[in-house]
């Protein structure tokens, strides 16, 4: 489900009432625990945070000229998403967050590839997806996207 938006406060206003307080929370737990050099952008339906092209003049593979997506977050039929790059390419970031996730909720982590899915917003564990965001800066990233995504 994608909801078009300019802005945080313009997506927070289309989606269900009972999911904007702990959207708004899961997005300055990553806002506010970024390295310099991410962006916030609205794209793709979602919100998200891209290396600009400014840093990157690359940009995007799949959509040239576009920003390098690094996080998204998205309110989804039945569930709040996340989506981190990083987790899909770097395996021991994977293994870290998969080890960290039981000592932060009670409920078993429901992730795909790069999605981590949060069905109850009551059950986000933020303090841990602050973690996260730090884990990895914008220079990170790109090095990682170059020698994975860009050969």
């Amino acid at each position: 489900m994608q909801i078009l938006s300019t802005s945080l406060e313009d997506y927070l206003s289309k989606i269900p009432e009972e999911r904007q307080e702990p959207f708004k929370k899961l997005f300055d737990a990553i806002n506010d625990n970024l390295p310099k050099g991410f962006e916030e952008t609205s794209n793709y339906g979602m919100i998200g945070w891209v290396v600009p092209l400014e840093t990157y003049p690359a940009g995007y593979h799949c959509t040239p000229n576009t920003p390098l997506p690094f996080i998204n977050l998205a309110s989804q039929k039945n569930f709040i998403a996340l989506y981190h790059m990083g987790l899909y390419s770097r395996p021991e970031l994977l293994d870290w967050f998969v080890a960290e996730y039981p000592k932060h909720s009670k409920k078993k982590l429901d992730m795909g590839k790069s999605c981590v899915r949060f069905k109850k917003p009551e059950d986000i564990p933020f303090d841990l997806i602050a973690e996260l965001s730090q884990k990895m800066t914008a220079k990170d990233w790109i090095d990682i996207y170059e020698s994975q995504y860009k050969k």
